[in-house]
C-alpha cells in the first residue's frame, strides 16, 4: 500500500423495520489526505426501504476510526454479505480470516482428462452454462472412474484458486474422525464428549455420544436459521472469549436438552465444531494438519488448503471454514468412491465408512438422509453438502463424483436445492445414456 493510500475496515449494516439488523465486512485502499498511511474503520448503517431508492455512500473521516469488529463477528456477517461480497470473498476466506495451511505434497493423484460428457437432448446443450449462470456457480467438475468428464468455470474463478466449502467441512471433519478412530486415538464412537472436553461435563452434552454427534441426534436444543440473525447459527460466534475456551464450548455449555440423545435428528453445526475440538484433542493436531498428514499428502491433493481458526483458542472450527481447489474438492470425493482407500490401504476404520455414507437419521427431504455427517441417498449415493451452492456427490453405482463451487443468492431454499438435484440427475441420465447405447 503506498503511502499516499488508506486502508479502510467497513462494517455495512442492513435493516428495516421488519426485518433484524443484518451486516457485512470488508476492506478497501482509498487515496488518503493524510501524509502517511493508516487503518481506519467505520460502520456505516442503511436502511433498507433507503436503498430500494439507491444507496449513497460516502468514505469516512479519519475521526471515526475506532476497533475492528472481532473475528467472530465478522465470520457471522457472511452469512448476510451480498450477493457482489459473496461472489469476490468466498475464493478468499483464508486470506480475511485466520487460518491454518494444510500443505499438500509433492506427489499428485493425476485427474485425467477422459471423454467429455454429452449431456442428454432432452436437457439442452447449454444446460450446464445455464445452471452455473442461475445459480452464481463458480465451478463444475464431473469425474467417472477418475477421469474427467466436464469441467467449467465461471466468476473469473479458475482451477489454481480455492473456494471456501462452508459445510463440506463437516463431511470432511467426520472423515478425520474416522482416520483417529482406525488409528487408535479416538478409542470407540460410544465415547462421551466428557471423556474429551471436560469444560462440558457440567452441560446438557455431557454424556453426549461420538455417534451421536456424528448424526446430529444429541437432542441438545439448536436453532440453525440462517436467514434470522438471532438464530443459534448466526449466534454462535458473537460473544466475548471466555478462559480461552473456543467460541462454540462457552455457547454450546448454555444450551438446554430438548429431546433425549439418540431421538430426535436435528441439524447443528456447532456441534460439528465440537467433533472438530475432539478430534485435534484426541490427536493433539489441528484439523488442518491432520488433514494433510493423513489425506492431502498421501492421497496426492494437487495444492495446499486452508482452515480458519477459531479466535478463542485457535483451533481449527469443524463445521466450516475449509477452503481448497475444486480439483481438489473432487479428488476428496474419489478417495470416497475409493472407499477411504491410499495406495490399496484402508485409512479410515471400517465401522466408521459404514456407517457414514448410509442411512442413520431421516432427514425433511423425501429419497434422502443422514449419516455421519455425509447425506445419504436411497439409491446408495452420498455427499457432502455446504450452503451457498457447495457439493462433492458420490454415486459409487457409476463410479460418479461430481464437485461444485458457488454463491447462491441464498444461503439455500427449495428451489436452489432442487435445481441442484435436477442437475445432478441430469448427469445420471447422460452416463446412463451411454451405456444403454453401448448396449445396443
Amino acid at each position: 500500500m503506498a503511502a499516499n493510500q488508506v486502508l479502510i475496515e467497513y462494517e455495512l449494516c442492513f435493516s428495516d423495520k421488519d426485518a433484524p439488523q443484518r451486516s457485512s465486512v470488508g476492506k478497501m485502499i482509498v487515496p488518503s489526505p493524510l501524509r502517511h498511511s493508516s487503518t481506519m474503520y467505520s460502520r456505516i448503517c442503511v436502511g433498507l426501504l433507503a436503498a430500494a431508492f439507491g444507496l449513497i455512500c460516502s468514505l469516512p473521516s479519519a475521526a471515526s476510526e475506532q476497533s475492528a469488529p472481532a473475528i467472530g463477528r465478522q465470520r457471522e456477517a457472511v452469512l448476510f454479505w451480498p450477493q457482489a461480497q459473496r461472489e469476490v470473498q468466498f475464493r478468499r476466506m483464508y486470506e480475511l480470516f485466520p487460518s491454518d495451511r494444510a500443505a499438500h505434497g509433492t506427489h499428485v493423484h493425476a485427474l485425467p482428462q477422459g471423454k467429455p460428457l454429452a449431456l442428454s437432448e432432452q436437457d439442452g446443450s447449454g444446460l450446464l452454462a445455464s445452471y452455473m449462470d442461475q445459480h452464481h456457480l463458480a465451478g463444475v467438475m464431473v469425474l467417472q472412474g477418475g477421469r474427467i468428464r466436464l469441467q467449467r468455470y465461471a466468476l473469473g474463478f479458475g482451477p489454481e484458486q480455492r473456494w471456501e466449502s462452508f459445510s463440506v467441512a463437516k463431511s470432511v471433519t467426520s472423515v478425520l474422525l474416522g482416520i483417529a478412530l482406525q488409528r487408535g486415538d479416538i478409542h470407540s464412537m460410544e465415547d462421551t464428549l466428557g471423556t474429551y472436553i471436560p469444560e462440558l461435563r457440567d452441560s446438557a452434552y455431557a454424556k453426549v455420544t461420538v455417534q451421536q454427534l456424528l448424526t446430529m441426534t444429541s437432542g441438545v436444543h439448536w436453532n440453525e436459521d440462517y436467514a434470522d440473525a438471532k438464530s443459534d447459527v448466526a449466534q454462535m460466534y458473537l460473544g466475548t472469549c471466555v478462559d480461552g475456551q473456543a467460541h462454540i464450548v462457552t455457547y454450546l455449555r448454555k444450551q438446554p436438552q430438548q429431546w433425549p440423545a439418540g431421538t430426535h435428528w436435528n441439524y447443528n453445526t456447532a456441534e460439528t465444531d465440537l467433533l472438530g475440538i475432539l478430534v485435534q484433542r484426541a490427536t493433539h493436531r489441528s484439523l488442518a494438519a491432520y488433514l494433510s498428514q493423513t489425506i492431502w499428502r498421501p492421497y496426492g491433493m494437487a495444492a495446499d488448503a486452508y482452515w480458519i481458526k477459531d479466535e478463542c483458542d485457535g483451533t481449527d472450527t469443524g463445521g466450516s471454514g475449509l477452503s481448497a481447489t475444486l480439483g481438489d474438492y473432487a479428488r476428496l470425493g474419489q478417495f470416497m468412491l475409493d472407499g477411504g482407500r491410499i495406495a490399496g490401504k484402508p485409512v479410515v476404520a471400517k465401522a466408521w465408512l459404514e456407517g457414514a455414507i448410509r442411512h442413520q437419521e431421516n432427514v425433511d427431504e423425501p429419497g434422502h438422509g443422514y449419516g455421519y455427517l455425509w447425506w445419504t441417498d436411497s439409491d446408495g449415493s452420498y455427499a457432502a453438502i455446504g450452503i451457498f451452492g457447495q457439493m462433492v456427490y458420490v454415486d459409487p453405482s457409476r463410479q460418479l463424483v461430481i464437485a461444485q463451487v458457488g454463491a447462491w443468492p441464498h444461503a439455500t431454499s427449495d428451489e436452489l436445492v432442487a435445481a441442484r438435484w435436477a442437475f445432478v440427475a441430469a448427469v445420471k441420465r447422460a452416463v446412463d445414456a451411454e451405456g444403454d447405447r453401448s448396449a445396443h
